[in-house]
């Protein structure tokens, strides 16, 4: 709640907002100095750092346990400055299928452009993973929980095994969120956050952000983003800094109440499947316990009816909102085969159960009774 906090002379409570792309310098021989060495509290150009954006650096390391942060002007900016700025020609990356699809373009498309070998795994086998490892394989990288099928990848054992031939484990981290993230502890050395998600948590703006050692974020992150252009705006950084101040409040009734919509959809008859890795049927439900303690903001519904039901259903519901966002203080639902997976080849997005009938929906903090009986009142309009 506290902690990052600069505060002007005039020793205001609410952060300020420094809406300003450049500093001034009382001598040129100040300028000098500070282009050589800068200090925590000494700045140069917004591009390269803000007083607003490094309170909520400073901030969301704190919340993670991690030494440094760099925040970035999207989600994607982030994952792109993570897996880019550690990666030249030559170098062999790791990575589970299971992803959003400009996640995958980046390692698909833009790495492999570049001459970097990228080897794709089904994130949940662990003999894929030690049989795609190798001595030179530079890092590895996963959704933490996949998007929009839920899986779980056992962070500590893909760690225990990048960590054998020297490579860094770099995870998306969105979907287990900030407030269960246990991450680090598991063996995570690099983790990445879209902040438009639930640390904005409200849809107001864009933002991201790379979290790890003092030494990775410092020397091999800011350098790559300072010069390529990706932070984030002093405005963005203090609607994220609001956001922190209630995403433990948000996240853990959007939780509780995406359990108890899960438990009460089990069974239904115009249901194929249930997914939401809080169901003790869920396949990695263990892990996703052990690793989170619970089981996230989303779930998934996959309709008997195929595309046709799952459009029945989303254009029956009346509270969620049709929307490709997720956690949101409202609550949004989208049809990932024809919005955010759409571009994935029709095999791709069978071998991931990304089926034509089902629909991500992600648990605002409206009243849960209310969504229950929202979502059943939409599945008999099917």
């Amino acid at each position: 709640m506290h902690g990052g906090i600069r505060r002007s002379q005039y020793n205001e409570v609410a952060e300020a907002i420094f809406l300003t792309q450049g500093f001034v310098y009382n001598t040129a021989e100040q300028a000098e100095a500070r282009f050589l060495e800068t200090g925590p509290d000494e700045f140069i150009y917004a591009r390269y750092g803000n007083p607003t954006v490094a309170m909520f650096e400073e901030r969301i390391a704190l919340l993670e346990g991690a030494e440094d942060a760099f925040a970035t002007a999207s989600g994607m900016a982030a994952v792109n400055g993570a897996v880019t700025s550690m990666l030249k020609a030559g170098d062999h990356v790791v990575s589970a299928k299971a992803l959003f699809g400009s996640c995958l373009y980046i390692l698909e498309e833009i790495l492999t452009r570049y001459g970097v070998e990228v080897t794709f795994v089904d994130g949940t086998d662990l003999d894929q993973w030690k049989a795609a490892i190798r001595e030179d394989t530079k890092a590895v990288f996963f959704e933490t929980v996949s998007n929009p099928t839920l899986e779980v990848i056992d962070l500590k054992a893909v760690a225990d095994l990048a960590h054998a031939v020297g490579a860094l484990v770099v995870v998306d981290n969105v979907f287990a969120t900030p407030v269960y993230s246990k991450a680090l502890e598991n063996g995570a050395d690099v983790i990445v956050y879209s902040t438009t998600k639930h640390i904005d948590g409200q849809g107001r703006c864009l933002g991201g952000v790379i979290l790890g050692s003092k030494e990775f974020i410092r020397g091999t992150v800011e350098p790559y983003m300072k010069h390529t252009g990706g932070s984030m705006s002093p405005f963005n950084a203090w609607v994220m800094l609001k956001g922190l101040e209630t995403i433990d409040l948000r996240v853990r009734a959007q939780s509780a109440s995406a359990q108890a919509i899960a438990e009460a959809l089990v069974g239904h008859d115009k249901l194929a499947r249930v997914i939401y890795p809080g169901l003790e049927g869920h396949a990695q439900h263990a892990i996703a316990i052990e690793q989170m303690g619970q089981g996230g903001t989303v779930l998934s519904l996959d309709l008997k009816g195929g595309q046709e039901a799952a459009f029945r259903f989303l254009n029956a519901l009346q509270i969620a909102v049709i929307s490709n966002n997720l956690g949101d203080a409202k609550s949004i639902v989208t049809h990932p085969a024809t919005t955010t997976h759409q571009r994935l080849p029709e095999e791709q997005k069978v071998h991931l159960g990304i089926t034509p009938g089902l629909v991500r929906f992600s648990v605002g903090i409206e009243d849960t009774g209310d969504l229950i009986a929202d979502v059943k009142q939409a599945l008999d309009a099917v």
